[in-house]
């Protein structure tokens, strides 16, 4: 982290400037490919920690409705749509994606001006790392606040923090370039294990390129189409990774989700994470707020008893799901051997709840001292193989109601077959809908879905969150059924009425005394290179 954002100061007094021979600078650091690969090993863990930690599941599951935790105060005002400028996760995360931003920057400037004796191609896939980074922190802070100030030189910002921000549409341009650029100049084949890929790259564009489509040139946000130009770049951007990468799906939906499936290759993008260290910010936390039970994590970091899948999940599920189901939540009677196994494995026996499996995955004695405490050791799923699929499934249906082309049911159909479940001989927006719910749940994406959606049919969204899913009601399960059915509404938090304004967070108060900018009207910002033609 020092390294890759080391700064260089001069003074006249001769005496300072002896060189040093254990003095990081930019004419002795970059000199080699390792050189730049430390510089951009910072980028992969600690600056997305306070993104990670609460707001990558608080926001985009429970903001979704996906989990419910009436009593934990990260997730309950994103679900109840009662959060503020002050809600800490949200300050948090606002402070996250600006730290990522500003070290891809300082790593972009750096090798930049450095005197490298490395290669060309080197160089530009150090700055394609980091050009990801920035890209997709950049597509979060515009999925999530509209409007905001797209930095690329923090230095020049120090002395003078005051900017405006620059159109929601702008920073969707911005972040394009950046994965266009990262799609260009990274490698085929991870250099090390868990580094990005030219693949990696092409499905983030591909899902960048589908929520554009319906930003571009739509003027009809209630009932409109989306854009015919981006829905074709999205799919030939997913289409590169389906096809040509050679990449397949893990045979087991479950061990994506185990230490044993870290950096999977279907793992397109993952934040990577320390295992068997307690050291603040480089450690999934997530464990600690999921497990239910000491018994699970073997010491007192188990906060998730009141942390759990809502009503309006547990019925989403079609009942011929176990594998997905028993993978992302804990219900009745399932049986996980990998947990607590000096006992014999761990059996669920909560009736009225179903409680967050996918990142629970014990105790140190269960995996060898990989898990401590607050620190499961697991990556972080940012993007997988098996949402490039979908993508391309939903890239091809386009603007159409259905679809019965066989591409599109191909790749749809790998991740239902992969889970046990049917194929289908024609698809809609609402079955891609379900199987990104299902797949993608409790990987901080379905709130991204609803508000992708809503670029282009707001008040089909306001309805389904407002009235379709029940967000105060709970369950219970039936023992005689074999089933969980509704049971009352809780009423410890009321849930507000979403409206169009809900589709985008506040800005973080301590931001907005910073820079009162961002209070005002948005700046058109002023791009300085051309856009890559990647598909020529």
């Amino acid at each position: 982290m020092a390294i890759a954002g080391l700064g260089i100061s001069s003074c006249d007094d001769g005496f300072l400037e002896v060189s040093s021979n254990d003095t990081i600078t930019l004419d002795n650091f970059f000199t080699s490919e390792s050189d730049l690969r430390v510089a951009t090993a910072g980028l992969y863990g600690k600056v997305w920690f306070d993104f990670n930690d609460k707001f990558y599941y608080a926001l985009g599951d429970g903001r979704a409705n996906n989990i419910f935790a009436p009593y934990s105060d990260y997730v309950y005002p994103f679900t109840n749509f009662t959060e503020t400028s002050l809600t800490g996760p949200l300050v948090s995360a606002w402070g996250s994606f600006y730290n990522v931003i500003g070290q891809a920057n300082n790593t972009i400037n750096n090798i930049q001006a450095s005197g490298s004796g490395v290669s060309e191609e080197a160089k530009k896939a150090a700055l394609a790392e980091a050009r990801f980074m920035r890209g997709t922190a950049y597509w979060y802070l515009a999925s999530l606040w509209g409007n905001v100030p797209i930095i690329v030189d923090n230095a020049a910002i120090v002395n003078n923090p005051v900017v405006p921000t620059n159109p929601r549409n702008h920073v969707f341009e911005f972040a394009i370039r950046d994965l266009e650029f990262a799609a260009k100049h990274l490698p085929l084949e991870a250099r090390q294990n868990g580094r990005l890929t030219q693949w990696s790259a092409y499905g983030m564009l591909a899902r960048l390129y589908l929520s554009y489509a319906g930003l571009h040139n739509v003027d009809n946000r209630n009932g409109g189409i989306r854009d015919t130009e981006y829905l074709e770049l999205a799919k030939k951007a997913a289409e590169k990774v389906c096809v040509e990468s050679g990449l397949e799906l893990n045979e087991s939906y479950a061990e994506l989700f185990t230490l044993d499936g870290n950096n999977d290759p279907e793992s397109l993008f993952a934040l990577q994470w320390v295992g068997g260290t307690t050291e603040y910010g480089i450690t999934n936390t997530q464990q600690a707020y999921f497990a239910w039970s000491s018994e699970i994590t073997g010491d007192d970091a188990a906060w998730g008893y009141y942390t759990f899948a809502s009503w309006d999940m547990i019925r989403e599920y079609d009942s011929r799901e176990t594998v997905r189901l028993h993978s992302t939540f804990a219900t009745y009677g399932a049986e996980y051997p990998e947990i607590n196994q000096a006992a014999g494995g761990y059996l669920y026996e909560e009736t009225d709840r179903a409680n967050i499996k996918k990142g629970v995955v014990g105790s140190a004695k269960d995996t060898e001292g990989v898990v401590a405490r607050m620190n499961s050791g697991l990556t972080t799923k940012m993007l997988r193989l098996a949402e490039v699929y979908l993508i391309y499934a939903e890239a091809i249906l386009g603007n159409n109601a259905s679809t019965t082309d066989a591409t599109a049911l191909e790749y749809f159909n790998k991740v239902r077959e992969r889970a046990g479940m049917p194929s289908k001989s024609e698809i809609t927006y609402e079955d891609i809908r379900y199987e990104r719910r299902i797949e993608l749940a409790m990987e901080g994406q379905y709130w991204y879905d609803l508000v992708r959606r809503s670029y282009y049919r707001q008040q089909e969204v306001l309805n389904y969150v407002n009235d379709a899913q029940d967000r105060a009601v709970q369950y219970e399960y039936d023992e005689a059924t074999g089933t969980y059915i509704e049971g009352d509404e809780n009423t410890a938090q009321q849930v507000a009425t979403a409206t169009a304004e809900d589709l985008l967070l506040p800005y973080p108060e301590s931001e907005l005394v910073q820079n009162p900018l961002l209070r005002e009207d948005p700046v058109n910002y002023e791009f300085v290179e051309e856009r890559i033609n990647l598909f020529q």
